[in-house]
């Protein structure tokens, strides 16, 4: 008598989540119906889609102020390129985001990633693909520890991945605690040879972006890796498998961060212990500041990849009038301050 109570209960959770937004094409279906009875909503569309108007008018103040420098195709090449390691390194952030967990450590898998295609390759003689595939099992491995710790033993996810960010870089360290240059060609071709005037590099970054997109808006995969982060009692309640989805989240975290040490490397074309823990704060930023826009209140990969670009847009374009060196860093924390900020908020009038 009771397990038709309870499934009625799980269906009925599962529609008011979709009602909300969290079914992707449904959650858009919804927004559309409800532009066609109220008209088009400006507001809306500018919480949504205003830093790209932004994003313009930054790329247009620099250009005026350095146009040879600044206006450049040349820029853009390096920006797409660059980046792209930043923005594959973000959507693997976003998961356990998404989930309501944080992993500081996958800035720490990318360095240990990095290191490990070197060490492997270059100082010990090892083939690419097998150097590739010890990397990206490492961030496998890390991944389960991570899950294991938070998931099974119940230990803060900030705690427990702080800890294991620092572990890894002491680990990358000691594996080789120096720049090792001579990374194979066939894996700095494969990331830096160009299509269409852009890095390959840039094209993986976006690749991951539409197949992230498409497993969090239109699978029950992803639908259930937003509902967790919701609530997670309440998707217990509703059959939801609220741990399982925690570890695969860690796991995914994991292997990113790997990936995103393999796509360094050969953009480097070499490996160095040092490089990595740059780019933990800009992708926490991006990752926030990406919750603000298209979808606000969300972490989203489309989101990501423009918050991504357009916070490297704001430094390049500060570096190139003369504000080097400092101005990164007061940038990327003012930017992540600013970001949670707009994301709460963004959070909230959705909840209401």
């Amino acid at each position: 008598m009771d397990r038709p109570t309870k499934r009625a209960g799980t269906e009925s959770l599962r529609e008011r989540f979709q009602r909300s937004g969290g079914g992707g094409a449904e959650g858009a279906e919804g927004a559309a119906e409800a532009t066609q009875r109220g008209g088009f909503d400006w507001i809306e569309a500018s919480r949504r889609y205003g830093i790209l108007v932004v994003w313009l008018a930054v790329i247009v103040f620099f250009s005026i102020l350095r146009p040879e420098t600044f206006f450049t195709f040349g820029n853009v090449q390096t920006i797409a390129g660059s980046q792209a390691v930043l923005v594959i390194l973000t959507l693997g952030l976003i998961v356990p985001l998404a989930v309501g967990e944080f992993d500081v450590s996958i800035a720490g898998v990318m360095g240990l990633s990095l290191v490990l295609v070197g060490w492997l390759n270059v100082i010990h003689g090892w083939s690419i693909i097998p150097s590739i595939l010890v990397a990206l099992g490492a961030g496998l491995l890390v991944g389960a520890i991570n899950a294991f710790f938070v998931v099974v033993v119940r230990v803060e996810s900030i705690v427990v991945t702080l800890g294991m960010g620092t572990l890894l870089t002491g680990v990358a360290v000691g594996i080789n605690d120096q720049s090792t240059g001579g990374i194979s060609q066939s894996l700095v071709d494969f990331v830096g040879n160009s299509l269409f005037g852009l890095p390959l590099a840039f094209y993986y970054g976006l690749a991951l972006t539409v197949v992230s997109w498409y497993i969090l808006s239109y699978t029950p995969l992803g639908r259930y890796v937003y509902f967790v982060g919701a609530g997670r009692d309440v998707a217990r309640l509703s059959g939801i498998p609220v741990d399982r989805i925690r570890v695969g989240a860690f796991l995914t975290s994991g292997v990113t961060g790997a990936l995103a040490g393999v796509v360094l490397a050969g953009w480097l074309g070499a490996s160095d212990p040092n490089v990595s823990g740059t780019y933990l704060l800009p992708s926490f930023a991006a990752a926030f500041l990406g919750a603000s826009v298209i979808k606000p209140g969300r972490f989203n990969p489309w989101g990501t990849l423009i918050a991504a670009y357009f916070l490297v847009t704001g430094v390049t374009g500060l570096e190139l009038i003369g504000l080097a060196g400092w101005i990164e860093q007061v940038f990327y924390g003012a930017s992540l301050v600013l970001a949670v900020a707009f994301s709460r908020l963004a959070g909230r009038r959705e909840t209401r």
